[in-house]
């Protein structure tokens, strides 16, 4: 799998592989891609263990005096590996092409941060 780190336009919508709401269609480099099936959906959360108190911006005590912070929780990311995929124009099809009318796929990792609203391609196998 490819790594990336590219902004994507996310539309979401009722997955009902998942039987929630999730990414329906996502446009990169200018492509719309429409999502077939939804293979894993899992969130992570940011490197916590690396923190200090010092680092923390509002805290709040624990239930046995460890400190929480509400940054952790802001901090998580919520990860959909996808099946896509998108049609080529019939102007752009070569004769290679022509075999698989048009269809091109692919499997994608698109995350979601909670922090600041974003949807990122992450991955990406083709």
């Amino acid at each position: 799998m490819r790594r990336y780190a590219d902004q994507v336009e996310v539309r979401r919508g009722w997955v009902p592989d998942a039987g929630m709401e999730g990414p329906e269609q996502f446009l990169w480099h200018g492509r719309l891609w429409k999502v077939r099936a939804v293979l894993a959906h899992w969130v992570e959360t940011g490197p916590w263990w690396t923190r200090t108190p010092g680092d923390r911006d509002d805290t709040r005590p624990g239930s046995r005096g460890e400190v929480a912070t509400v940054g952790d929780l802001l901090t998580e990311r919520e990860l959909w590996r996808v099946e896509a995929g998108r049609r080529m124009p019939p102007s752009r099809l070569d004769a290679d092409d022509a075999q698989d009318d048009g269809d091109i796929s692919g499997v994608f990792d698109l995350s979601f941060d909670w922090s600041d609203g974003r949807w990122q391609l992450v991955g990406c196998t083709d």
